[in-house]
C-alpha cells in the first residue's frame, strides 16, 4: 500500500530536498576549477539555508492544515508520487548525487534538473500550507527559478 503523506511531511520533504542542496551545490563548488563558478555555487547553497528556515516557519502552524478540494487523498498521493521520484528527499541524498556525477558539467545538468524538480514540487506544496503562508512558499519558487537560471548561465561557460 503507498503511504500517503500529512502536510507536516511534505514540509519536511522541502526541509530535506534544501539540506540535500546545500550538500550538493557545497560539494559542486570543489569540482569547479573557475573561482567566479564556485562563488556562484557557495551562495546557492547559503541559499538553501534561507530556505530551511522559510519552511521552519511554515511547519510551526501548517501540520494540521487539509488541502483544498474534494479529494485531498488523491492529492496526498500525488504529492507521494512526486516526492518518490525526487532525488534529494532523503538524508544524504546531495552527497550521494554529487559522488556519481563525473564531470563538474554533469553536475551543472543535473542541478537544473533538481532546480526544476523543486520548482514543480514548491508549485504543489502551496496547496498543503494556509493561505496566509503560501506568499512565502511563492518567495521560495522565486529564489528556486533564480537558481536555476544560474546554474543556466554557469551551464553556458563550460566548454562541451
Amino acid at each position: 500500500m503507498v503511504k500517503k503523506f500529512s502536510a507536516c511531511e511534505i514540509i519536511e520533504i522541502g526541509i530535506q530536498i534544501e539540506k540535500n542542496g546545500k550538500d550538493f551545490y557545497e560539494r559542486l563548488a570543489d569540482m569547479t576549477p573557475s573561482p567566479d563558478a564556485a562563488k556562484a555555487l557557495k551562495e546557492l547553497s547559503e541559499a538553501e539555508d534561507s530556505h530551511i528556515k522559510t519552511f521552519r516557519e511554515i511547519f510551526s502552524g501548517s501540520c494540521s492544515y487539509q488541502p483544498e478540494g474534494a479529494y485531498p487523498d488523491e492529492y496526498f498521493l500525488y504529492m507521494n508520487s512526486l516526492a518518490s521520484d525526487y532525488v534529494f528527499t532523503k538524508e544524504g541524498e546531495g552527497r550521494n548525487a554529487i559522488s556519481i556525477v563525473k564531470t563538474y558539467r554533469e553536475g551543472i545538468e543535473l542541478g537544473i534538473s533538481l532546480e526544476k524538480d523543486s520548482i514543480l514540487f514548491y508549485q504543489e506544496m502551496k496547496k498543503f500550507v494556509p493561505p496566509g503562508e503560501r506568499e512565502k512558499i511563492d518567495k521560495l519558487i522565486d529564489n528556486e527559478k533564480e537558481h536555476l537560471t544560474r546554474l543556466v548561465e554557469l551551464k553556458k561557460e563550460v566548454p562541451k
